[in-house]
């Protein structure tokens, strides 16, 4: 590990927002000195500390939208029981809000009355802050003084799901500012770094001192309680990784074990005076069963109430409800299998063979997890492991380190961008035809056609933090522009189409990415006429630039001025309502 090289002292703060758990990391960067990844070990409200503490995602709301206790405190049972008491709302797996739209979020308990998902992120990470805030105040030595004086000198890093990207980052982004930790957009950009938690986890492993060998691929699986994310790399050396594969992330982490197990508990206690009590019982297995079962073969307890409760036929003693082996293996199986599948399709994906895996995230210390994924990974002659270390610190300390040591230098496109423009027609092309009818003169006279998609960025490319992808567009105007406006919206296609070209095939799977505004002055405009006709009209050249080296997407306009080029100052993006495809292939005056 190398020293600092800043020529002023900072704080970082990684807030790892989990699913179920969060925790927190930070180190303090002295010029100089080599820094060290320290964590929060204890919460307002812990009785007990230990090095592997997290806190529970949860918050308690009052009647009128305010914040009654969080984390640690809103799991304590004299909370409950005021909750119940005085009909406070409880906010829990609100993370998974968050995350693109998908068929498992109408299963998730409800946002609080009149609250955003970005409301309730925003209160979270004011409470993170403020317990980062009592832990160092508390444990440094002129600790109040210490946080006083870096209290201008913070940078953040906010990891999140493989799946996030520019719309959740966005969200994100905005709840930082909710919660008081920048103080506006500006001080957002340039404060707060994203990283994914594949990625994260990869500097844990490294950190550690867990992957030695130069040249081998690895891939990291982080089992969280929401979400499994797959990211794979490959080291150059020991200090420089490459990311050779999409990276993928799966909802079907630890809480859909629990969801399993409360419907089959339901199910199971339906018509009997137990009935009333599955979601306890599921809470009691969430708690403590799901993380000790092992064996398939033999039977499971769930402890749930006293020696008085007794149902033999249900098989119910003295509290405790006896489940089969195999039925406690089915709640882990879909979670289990589709690990095993994504494994597989990475390696087939991946631009090096993996050699290694890791197991990390809260999920990851189940032992019937790992036992069935060594088993299956075994047969693939696969090398498969599990740190010997707090596997639910992975990832806030890995952020940490992703913000010092910068080890992965490349990574691999997850998605294809472009922007959407006009094409020349060509009468020999059958695509061109089925078009046909849409077909227009510009105002050089060429015959066109709308609709086009102009890819940018290809999926699966490998993009190193410096690298750029370029296209170049025109736009022409009838009038002479005092300030021409350009408006390009950065196109997101997801399908699997490996070569998009038309806004009307797949369009379900088109979105605006982000957008880009940029005023280019009057005089980068071209005085032409039309061939034949000799109308005047005005063209305006410019090129669209993305780089996407770093866990954000950033975008550019660049243009001709007086013979250099100018560039708009890199655009960090941010999500925009979807507007229709429809609005999208009617603008006819930008061309390729």
């Amino acid at each position: 590990m190398t020293a600092y090289i800043g020529t002023e002292r900072r704080l970082v703060l990684a807030f790892d927002v989990g699913t179920t758990y969060s925790g927190i990391s930070f180190s303090i960067l002295d010029p100089g000195e080599i820094p060290e990844i320290k964590g929060v070990n204890r919460y307002p409200g812990q009785e007990h500390v230990g090095g592997d503490s997290k806190t529970p995602t949860v918050l308690y709301y009052d009647m009128d939208g305010k914040v009654c206790a969080a984390g640690v405190e809103a799991a304590g049972e004299e909370i409950v029981d005021k909750a119940l008491e005085h009909g406070w709302f409880k906010a829990e797996w609100f993370k998974m809000h968050l995350g693109p739209k998908n068929s498992v979020q109408r299963c998730l308990p409800p946002l609080p009355p009149k609250k955003t998902v970005v409301d309730v992120m925003g209160d979270y990470m004011r409470y993170l802050h403020q317990s980062a805030k009592i832990y160092i105040q508390e444990t440094h030595p002129g600790g109040a003084a210490l946080w006083l004086s870096l209290a201008n000198n913070v940078d953040f890093v906010l990891s999140h799901p493989n799946g996030w990207e520019g719309a959740q980052q966005a969200q994100m982004r905005r709840a930082a500012i909710l919660g008081g930790l920048v103080s506006n957009e500006r001080d957002a950009g340039a404060r707060i770094r994203f990283v994914m938690e594949g990625e994260a986890s990869l500097n844990f492993c490294i950190r550690n001192d867990l992957i030695v060998k130069p040249g081998s691929g690895v891939l990291i699986v982080d089992a969280g309680g929401g979400t499994i994310d797959l990211s794979a790399y490959s080291g150059e050396s020991s200090s420089q990784f490459e990311e050779v594969a999409p990276a993928q992330c799966h909802l079907i982490g630890s809480i859909f074990v629990t969801q399993n197990a409360c419907a089959f508990i339901e199910g199971l206690l339906e018509d009997s005076k137990y009935a009333d009590d599955a979601d306890h019982i599921a809470e009691c297995f969430d708690k403590s069963t799901k993380l000790r079962f092992k064996d398939a073969n033999e039977p499971t307890f769930i402890k749930f109430g006293t020696p008085r409760d007794q149902d033999v036929g249900l098989g119910i003693r003295s509290g405790q409800l006896r489940l089969k082996g195999t039925d406690v293996a089915s709640f882990f199986d879909p979670s289990v299998q589709c690990i095993i599948r994504a494994i597989v399709e990475m390696r087939r994906a991946s631009l090096k063979p993996i050699s290694r895996i890791f197991l990390v995230g809260g999920f990851g210390a189940s032992d019937y997890l790992f036992s069935k994924l060594k088993q299956a990974l075994e047969r693939l002659r696969l090398d498969f492991c599990r740190p010997d270390t707090h596997l639910n610190k992975a990832v806030a300390d890995g952020a940490i380190s992703f913000y010092i040591d910068r080890f992965v230098s490349v990574r691999v496109s997850r998605r294809v961008y472009g922007c959407g423009c006009t094409t020349m027609y060509d009468p020999s092309n059958a695509e061109h035809v089925r078009h046909v009818s849409k077909k227009f003169l510009n105002l050089p006279g060429v015959a066109r056609l709308p609709g086009f998609f102009n890819v940018i960025l290809p999926k699966n490319e490998q993009v190193s933090e410096k690298k750029e992808f370029r296209k170049s567009y025109v736009q022409h105007s009838r009038e002479p522009p005092t300030q021409f406006t350009i408006t390009c919206e950065i196109l997101c296609y997801q399908g699997h189409d490996p070569n998009p070209q038309w806004l009307d095939t797949d369009s379900d799977n088109y979105s605006i990415f982000c957008m880009v505004i940029a005023n280019i002055p009057k005089t980068c405009a071209v005085v032409r006429k039309t061939p034949g006709y000799g109308k005047k009209y005005y063209s305006t050249s410019y090129d669209v630039i993305l780089t996407f080296g770093k866990t954000e997407l950033q975008a550019q306009v660049a243009w001709q001025e007086n013979v250099c080029t100018q560039h708009l100052p890199p655009y960090q993006v941010c999500h925009l309502i979807a507007m229709a495809l429809s609005t999208r292939v009617k603008r006819r005056g930008m061309d390729i």
